[in-house]
């Protein structure tokens, strides 16, 4: 019942900008954390960004500076502004949401970011 669609992604130039964002439907659950990660072809998924129910951010050395992770007022969605993209950044990026009274996880399908050089 839970859901979690994602979307802003696309193909953008060195140095360029782009903004995820994770929209979950939920009834009458409650999302303890949510984070994004991102998987390249031929490597493992890659944890990037996390954001708790308190609000408290961590963030992948490679990233750090570069990409801001938040959540609306109803932490029901949460975005990953990227700026200063490097080809190196080039994945499937996933938003995941840890969700009470369950404690289980559940992952967004995905969204494409390319970087060109």
């Amino acid at each position: 019942q839970v859901q979690l669609v994602e979307s802003g992604g696309g193909l953008v130039q060195a140095g360029g900008s782009l903004r995820l964002s994770c929209a979950a439907s939920l009834s009458t659950f409650s999302i303890q954390a949510m984070g994004w990660y991102r998987q390249a072809p031929g490597n493992q998924r890659e944890w990037v960004a996390g954001i708790s129910n308190s609000g408290i951010t961590n963030y992948v050395d490679s990233v750090k500076g570069r990409f801001t992770i938040s959540r609306d007022n109803a932490k029901t969605t949460v975005y990953l502004q990227m700026n200063s993209l490097k080809p190196e950044d080039t994945a499937v990026y996933y938003c995941k949401a840890t969700v009470a009274p369950m404690w289980r996880d559940y992952w967004g399908q995905g969204t494409q970011v390319t970087v060109s050089s």
